[in-house]
């Protein structure tokens, strides 16, 4: 049977597994009126009206609250069969649905708890996958503009390399990668903002670590034809021709058709400088093995 795929809410969600069975209800264009007359009697913070209820039909009314979307409630009757019935099966699927209730609402710590709490419990379940990738979007989801700090970028990449790594063939490494990328190329464009800032205010040593940075660290962003041009821009402004020769020759083999080259080429022949490798410094290095390919 080939492996069915839901969107809810924007996060991916296996049909194959246990809590997608249990998704068969939520996404049935019949399951507010078939639940409707059923939890019309639920009072959610009365003290122990839910005693005498299945696991199943509180399991049902967390669905119905998601349904109706008050995620916050949803999250609440899952928790509470958790309580009840702690050793059924109801419990391990209203978890990981607390979880994902919890990241609806963008209640991201309590999402990220629950997932935790289901990867600690159930390890080996055909949800971890799931919960673990859960787990990563409480990080990811909350990368913001780029002037933010990036923190929670280096918790997405770290939680998204396990989900990468520990689950290789489901649809969660799939899109995790695709996130890890977007998330990688966001660091590279943190280090660049900086390292124009410093640029801009003339203060070149500062600038060029940044866009070292950049050039050995993230070197398959999108950010990388930029930071060799502006190490071209700071060295020639503190006077390190043979780097700043180097960085264009390397820009050249690898970016030559785009508008970095172009300018970097300008900047340097305008000085009677030539596009060439030159001296012995860490973009030599570079250039000998990525153009000469000698490996040191």
């Amino acid at each position: 049977m080939p492996l069915k795929r839901h969107v809810i809410g924007g996060v991916l969600m296996s049909g194959r597994s246990s809590l997608s069975k249990s998704r068969a209800i939520l996404v049935a264009g019949t399951l507010a009126l078939s639940l409707t007359a059923a939890c019309s009697n639920f009072d959610p913070r009365a003290q122990g009206d839910l005693d005498s209820y299945s696991a199943e039909e509180i399991f049902q009314r967390g669905e119905y609250e998601l349904e109706r979307g008050q995620g916050d409630d949803a999250a609440y009757y899952f928790g509470e069969i958790e309580r009840l019935y702690p050793y059924s099966e109801w419990a391990k699927r209203a978890l990981i649905m607390q979880a994902f209730s919890y990241h609806r609402e963008r209640d991201y710590p309590n999402s990220r708890a629950a997932a935790q709490r289901y990867i600690d419990f159930y390890p080996v379940d055909e949800d971890a996958a799931y919960a673990q990738y859960l787990l990563a979007l409480s990080y990811y989801d909350q990368i913001d503009e780029v002037g933010r700090d990036q923190g929670l970028t280096s918790d997405a990449l770290q939680a998204l390399r396990v989900v990468i790594e520990r689950y290789p063939d489901t649809e969660y490494a799939r899109s995790s990668i695709l996130k890890f990328d977007l998330a990688f190329d966001h660091l590279a464009a943190k280090e660049m903002e900086v390292g124009r800032y410093y640029l801009r205010r003339g203060h070149y040593a500062a600038a060029s670590n940044r866009f070292r940075i950049v050039v050995e660290d993230f070197q398959t962003t999108s950010h990388t034809a930029e930071a060799l041009h502006r190490l071209v821009e700071a060295y020639l402004s503190l006077g390190l021709t043979d780097e700043a020769q180097t960085a264009a020759a390397i820009l050249g083999h690898n970016y030559q058709s785009t508008e970095w080259y172009q300018d970097s080429y300008a900047l340097l022949t305008g000085r009677d400088l030539e596009v060439r490798d030159m001296g012995n410094n860490w973009l030599s290095a570079i250039y000998r093995q990525v153009v000469r390919g000698e490996w040191l």
